[in-house]
């Protein structure tokens, strides 16, 4: 006989709030997370850079979780983004790249195999997003932070 797994619950609904605050600024609220989003980016990002910085939080937390799981001597992580975007309406992002550095006694093939999950299995946002865009990964480990 074989046992059946149980089946975890679905993950919670997002619920998000907007307020126009004036101008193009428009505060959101998700439970006791606020921020702000301005187009020109000035009183918060633009509603693309807080995509891009939701992407690259989504799998720079990813990697971690799965480094730190490793037990490795992570010291630091930086990610950088750079994303091209569309010309023309709605100036889409088109490609993105995605630059890791990782401080610490970290093997690179680790790091490679974090990478991969993250894109591959579970980053959110990635997966949410249109899967035309192209993305790529790099990383390079240093010895400090």
């Amino acid at each position: 006989m074989s046992e059946t797994k149980p089946v975890p619950p679905p993950p919670e609904p997002i619920l998000l709030d907007l307020e126009w605050l004036g101008d193009h600024r428009l505060r959101g609220r998700s439970g006791d997370v606020e921020m702000v989003m301005d187009s020109p980016p000035v009183a918060g990002p633009s509603p693309v850079q807080a995509l891009a910085f939701a992407l690259a939080g989504c799998m720079a937390i990813d990697v971690l979780v799965v480094l730190k799981r490793g037990r490795f001597d992570l010291k630091g992580l930086k990610a950088r983004l750079v994303a091209e975007r569309a010309t023309t309406d709605p100036k889409r992002i088109l490609k993105v790249d995605l630059h890791y550095t990782v401080a610490g006694e970290v093997p690179a093939d680790r790091v490679d195999r974090a990478i991969q999950l993250s894109r591959e299995k579970y980053c959110s946002v990635w997966h949410s997003m249109r899967q035309d865009i192209e993305l790529t990964t790099r990383f390079e480990i240093v010895s400090g932070p």
